[in-house]
């Protein structure tokens, strides 16, 4: 019997001898729990700065630049990057023309108001991706910063029934998101001389009417997604404006990016 426990003694000491420095080898490559889930990996979010963006461009990419213009896009990729971050997603840029293969891992394309074409390859390509179940958040804005016939994005739009019309008439400041499926409450949003939108389901308007909504959203049947924009505020992070200055450009584009990334 005193052998029976001597025996037993000395395997529940090694097994704790064993775990202890199993534990500690953990430890020293940065494990702290042995069986931890990894992490699930980042959704992509590719930024187009290939076709004369007049807004979103790479800071590291900048250099000799106007130094207020750095300054600014260096505040909105920081914002961005904190909304991709709660919505467990990364950016990357593209900055050479759209194929097939650059898409492969995105799930999000993010177009924001280009003033250069895309090839008929580029939308061929951006239009294919979106038919296997990609997403696409495209913003334009009015003339003063680009015209359709500055750029064909409504060629990449069309096949889905969505496309952008003519300024919207409205003067007044400001705007708002209708609850729904992309917020579930209605948000203020800056709006100012923005672009009509017309087709899927519109859920931004200004403070003026409905008659004119300049953001629009579609659920494709293969599970792509469709965001357009016909103004570019929210999504540059404008939460002053013109005496204004509580809008809830975070949380709208939270929202947006989590629906589209869903």
């Amino acid at each position: 019997m005193k052998n029976y426990l001597s025996i037993t003694k000395n395997r529940k000491n090694k097994m704790n001898l064993r775990y202890f420095i199993l534990t500690l080898l953990l430890l020293l490559v940065g494990i702290d729990k042995p069986f931890a889930q990894t992490s699930s990996p980042k959704y992509r979010i590719l930024v187009d700065i290939a076709h004369k963006q007049k807004f979103w461009n790479d800071p590291e990419r900048m250099t000799g630049m106007d130094t207020n213009k750095v300054k600014r896009v260096i505040s909105m990729t920081d914002q961005f990057k904190k909304t991709a971050s709660n919505v467990n997603a990364e950016l990357s840029y593209i900055s050479e023309e759209i194929k097939p293969e650059l898409l492969t891992n995105c799930r999000l394309l993010f177009i924001h108001i280009p003033s250069a074409q895309y090839t008929v390859n580029e939308i061929s390509s951006i239009t294919k991706y979106l038919e296997k179940g990609g997403a696409l958040f495209l913003v334009m804005d009015e003339d003063y910063w680009s015209t359709l016939e500055q750029t064909n994005v409504n060629d990449i739009i069309k096949p889905f029934g969505i496309h952008f019309g003519n300024q919207s008439p409205d003067t007044i400041i400001g705007g708002y998101t209708k609850a729904g499926i992309i917020t579930s409450v209605n948000l203020r949003i800056p709006f100012e001389g923005g672009r009509i939108v017309q087709g899927g389901t519109p859920f931004c308007f200004d403070n003026q009417t409905e008659e004119y909504p300049f953001g629009t959203y579609m659920s494709l049947k293969n599970g792509g997604k469709i965001i357009v924009m016909g103004d570019g505020m929210v999504s540059l992070y404008m939460t002053k404006w013109k005496g204004i200055n509580d809008y809830q450009c975070q949380e709208f584009m939270h929202d947006i990016f989590k629906w589209l990334l869903e």
